[in-house]
């Protein structure tokens, strides 16, 4: 009997949506971040006199901070817990917000967006893996989906400020960005309401921690469901605890081995795939639209239709992972994506536009709540949160090459051109997670990662 078998026996009940709602405020102010950066951009151009070259940069400045911010979360995650990151991350991404809404100049806006994106894709890469850890094995599709899904609810929030914010002050782009900071009183709830992760703590040798975890959650679970728990399933599932200690050299070793290319090769892949197609679509479809002949104002409404299909295509995703398993629910998604992007580079007139962009966003955000709760599957606990930050910074790669990409490309492949690029990237991902991906949908995490060749490469790296 362990205590991950305890875990994983639990039904999902009121701890475990407490753990959702934490989560996915984090995420949801996340996306407003992301978001809000594209109705800042017009404001910005006015305001300094940028040229399109200085507002690219400025759209890669957040996934450029996101790059280093998810790369930093995944090793520190690893090495001082969860927890720690998560709450450091929110606060960091909170101050830059503030120091980028009161900035002087450009140079000094640029600064603060890439540390505020800094903190926010930490906080990003650490919350999907932490919380799975939590999550029993046949509802972490769905937990870990919908977790992502309050990603769409910040992209709606900004849209909204972008509309009603942005326009309405002289300097309404500076309120927007004090909005975006008012996270930092969640810290007050998080530092006392959040576990450590029981995994983390037995692969650190603290399981006397970790086992005063798992009984408060059992009661917890017991009190909200008002029946006895469930029988515990004989289980030997534990996390390694022979393990390399993590750092940057270690981890790209060992997720580079033999036993582990093959995992995180697609999921790199998928990741650079689905954030190029994604911040290259969002981060200029407001400018797109003006180009267009839409005004600004028209364009931020059509932008809050496109972002709103993002609700249900996160929350169709989460439901289908756990029936066709995550690996066809992303390539599923990533197909419609592409089918979309494709529908789109065909079209000319601003409700055809809008249409076709709002599909295009509800297939792109599906296959976002599939890679979501996809990635932390598919690396052993010691390594999970490194695993996780280096797939996602290496999708920021994607994410900080697409806005100036699209920005110059604009200019000579036009429109079509613009999104038959897009189209072709999609379709490379799908042909990627279909033919190399793994299936995981009903295994446990221990199932998944802590048997065979995976565990055989930790222990001869400890050596």
């Amino acid at each position: 009997m362990t205590l991950l078998a305890r875990l994983d026996r639990l039904p999902l009940s009121r701890p475990h949506y407490k753990l959702l709602v934490i989560g996915g405020l984090g995420y949801t102010f996340d996306g407003m971040d992301s978001a809000v950066v594209a109705f800042l951009l017009p404001s910005a151009k006015a305001v300094w006199g940028l040229d399109n070259g200085q507002l690219g940069l400025i759209g890669s400045a957040t996934p450029f901070g996101f790059l280093f911010g998810a790369i930093a979360a995944g090793l520190l995650g690893d090495r001082i817990g969860r927890k720690k990151v998560m709450m450091y991350a929110l606060a960091f991404y909170a101050v830059f917000s503030v120091v980028a809404s009161f900035s002087p100049n450009y140079e000094v806006f640029l600064g603060a967006r890439v540390l505020a994106g800094a903190g926010a894709g930490a906080e990003s890469a650490i919350i999907a893996p932490f919380l799975s850890e939590f999550v029993p094995a046949k509802r972490r599709g769905w937990f870990v989906g919908a977790l992502a899904g309050f990603f769409s609810f910040g992209f709606v929030a900004a849209a909204l400020i972008g509309r009603f914010v942005v326009p309405s002050f002289d300097e309404g782009w500076r309120v927007a960005q004090l909005i975006t900071a008012l996270p930092i009183v969640m810290l007050l709830w998080w530092r006392r309401s959040l576990p450590e992760s029981p995994r983390f703590l037995l692969a650190h040798g603290r399981a006397a921690e970790a086992e005063d975890v798992v009984a408060r959650i059992e009661r917890d679970v017991e009190k909200a469901t008002d029946t006895a728990l469930p029988p515990v399933p004989p289980s030997d599932a534990q996390p390694a605890t022979e393990t390399p200690k993590v750092n940057l050299f270690s981890a790209l070793r060992f997720l580079w081995s033999p036993a582990m290319r093959r995992r995180t090769a697609v999921i790199w892949t998928v990741w650079f795939v689905i954030t190029f197609s994604y911040y290259g679509f969002f981060s200029w479809i407001p400018t797109l639209l003006v180009e267009r002949g839409i005004t600004v104002t028209k364009s931020f409404e059509f932008s809050i239709i496109i972002y709103l299909a993002q609700v249900p295509g996160y929350f169709s995703a989460a439901w289908l992972s756990e029936r066709l398993d995550r690996k066809h629910t992303i390539a599923l998604y990533l197909a419609g994506s592409a089918v979309s992007a494709f529908w789109l580079s065909q079209t000319s007139t601003p409700w055809s536009i809008t249409l076709a962009g709002a599909v295009l966003s509800f297939f792109l955000n599906g296959t976002y709540a599939g890679v979501y709760s996809y990635t932390p599957e598919v690396f052993p606990t010691w390594i999970r949160a490194s695993g996780t930050g280096l797939s996602s910074a290496f999708g920021r790669v994607g994410s900080i090459l697409a806005p100036t990409i699209i920005g110059l490309s604009a200019a000579s492949l036009g429109f079509a051109g613009v999104f038959g690029l897009t189209t072709a990237v999609l379709a490379a991902g799908v042909l990627c997670v279909l033919v190399f991906g793994l299936s995981t949908a009903g295994r446990s995490l221990e199932e998944l990662t802590e048997h065979g060749a995976p565990v055989a490469v930790a222990k001869e790296m400890t050596k």
